[in-house]
This record gives C-alpha cells, sequence and structure tokens, in this order.
C-alpha cells in the first residue's frame, strides 16, 4: 500500500519554472494555521491531540514538499518524498479529524451540507477500505508499470494531476481505516484488517517487482538508473512497512478503545421464583 501525493504546486527540479518554490509551503501553512484558528475557536474545548496530529502530518508535508523537493529528481528521493507525503503524513492528518472540528464550529447551513455530502452514495462506494485500497495500490502500479512516469516526468500537467490522485487515495484510504471523522456506512474491524492486509501484500509484491526489473521500470525512460531504482525500491518497502505498521497500531487502538467495548454491560437478571404450586382441593 502506498498512498503517494503532493500538493498541485510541487514541482520537482526541472519543473520549477511552473511556480514559485514558496507556494506549497505557504498551502501548508494556512493548513496548520487554519486549523488552529478553529480548534482555539471550539468553546467546548478540542482535544489537543487531535492539534499535535494534524501539526505533525503538516510538518511531514514541509519536510516532503521542502528539504526533499531538491532531490526529487533521483529516484530514491522521489520515492522518500511519496512514502512521506502519501503513507506517513495522511495519518496524521486524518486523525486530526478535521470534518468533525468543522462541524463544532461552522454554522447550520455548512452542517447541514457537510451532513449531506456523506450520505452522497458514491462516497459510500469511495470510502469503502477496499475500494480506497484498490486506488492507492493500484493507482501506483499503474504509474510505476507502465509509461504513465515518463510521460508524468516530462509533462508538469500529468504529474501534479497524478499526484491528486495520490493525494485522495491516500487519505481516503486511511480515513475508510481509522478516520475519526464519521464515515458512510463503515465497515467492521475484519473488513478494515483485511484492506489493509491487502494493500500491504499488494504494496509489497510491487516494490519487489520493480526491485527485480529496474533495468526496464518504469518503461519509456530516456536514461534509466537501475541502481537507484533498486534503491528506491527498497526504500518502497520497507518505508511502507512502517507507514502499515503505523496504520495496523491505530486500528487496533481505535477498535480497543470504542466506546460499545468500554460500556459496562447490564448484570443478567436473576431468574424469577416460581411460584407454589396450588394445594390440591379436596374432593366433595
Amino acid at each position: 500500500m502506498t498512498a503517494t501525493f503532493d500538493l498541485p504546486a510541487v514541482a520537482h527540479q526541472g519543473h520549477s519554472a511552473d511556480g514559485p518554490g514558496w507556494f506549497p509551503l505557504a498551502v501548508v501553512g494556512l493548513l496548520a494555521g487554519g486549523y488552529l484558528l478553529a480548534a482555539v475557536r471550539d468553546q467546548r474545548g478540542w482535544d489537543h491531540r487531535r492539534t499535535a496530529a494534524w501539526l505533525a502530518g503538516c510538518a511531514l508535508l514541509a519536510i516532503a514538499i521542502g528539504p526533499l523537493a531538491a532531490s526529487a529528481h533521483d529516484p530514491r528521493g522521489h520515492m522518500a518524498q511519496h512514502v512521506l507525503l502519501g503513507m506517513v503524513a495522511p495519518l496524521g492528518l486524518v486523525l486530526g479529524a478535521p470534518v468533525t472540528l468543522l462541524l463544532r464550529i461552522a454554522p447550520p447551513p455548512t452542517r447541514r451540507m457537510v451532513g449531506r455530502l456523506l450520505r452522497v452514495r458514491p462516497l459510500h462506494l469511495l470510502a469503502h477500505p477496499v475500494t480506497a485500497g484498490l486506488l492507492s495500490t493500484g493507482g501506483l502500479a499503474l504509474v510505476l508499470l507502465t509509461p504513465v512516469y515518463a510521460a508524468a516526468e516530462r509533462q508538469p500537467s500529468l504529474h501534479h494531476a497524478l499526484h491528486l490522485h495520490y493525494l485522495a487515495a491516500g487519505y481516503l484510504f486511511a480515513w475508510s481505516l481509522v478516520g475519526p471523522d464519521p464515515a458512510p456506512r463503515r465497515p467492521g474491524l475484519g473488513v478494515r484488517l483485511g484492506a489493509l492486509l491487502g494493500a500491504a501484500a499488494g504494496h509489497a509484491v510491487l516494490a519487489k517487482y520493480l526491485y527485480a526489473h529496474a533495468g526496464t521500470l518504469p518503461p519509456g525512460l530516456a536514461d534509466p538508473d537501475p541502481a537507484a531504482f533498486r534503491s528506491a525500491a527498497q526504500l518502497m518497502y520497507y518505508g511502507g512497512d512502517i507507514a502499515e505498521l503505523l496504520l495496523a497500531v491505530t486500528l487496533f487502538a481505535s477498535w480497543y478503545s470504542r466506546p460499545s467495548r468500554l460500556r459496562p454491560r447490564r448484570p443478567p437478571r436473576p431468574p424469577r421464583p416460581a411460584r407454589p404450586a396450588r394445594p390440591a382441593q379436596p374432593a366433595r
């Protein structure tokens, strides 16, 4: 499971002419600042752990689009950027519960609009863990196993469009598994755990396949570097394991602390005493 993403204006080296380098960091700063303002406005008191999770996700985003962006032309830097952006940072952002925070401070019309959006039927399908896992892992396989990767390196618009897909798939997958925000018809623990294991297996197979065929994958590159792509595949494999372990720990922790499990059970009612039998009436 590798859900990689980037912000629309993030440019790899060679794409620096597409926009100013400070713009992605400014977007991350707005996300962090806006969340902090919303948390302060919550009169009932917002959970500081949610705020810390959101800020940690924003910090990882800033690292990926700041220091790592300069080395993104190298496959190893590219993969390190993707692991941070697409697998680790989304977990922090999802645990920040931004939708719940919005519902707590927004006026009634906004809350009703969000409620209607959460009840839209297509979202029920997209928010299912199996669908989100297929979008995440399948999208990455489509990029690495076809000429899409090479085409995206030459065409900035395609490059940004792919990262938008990774952003949506990565966040959606984490939300469908462990998101504290309201989700439409979220399945039980068994289905979510199965989706996580399936996505993890698909991610591992993809990383090993890329390592074994580093001389020919991704196809369409003008000057491929097999050694660099083998290192990138290793980073994808082990970095993905760490991210998936974090998801699994969060999934079991959320299941263990769910309110229905912590609610004390009512003691069983004692059986009603049997009524004494009436004495037989003497025959007349």
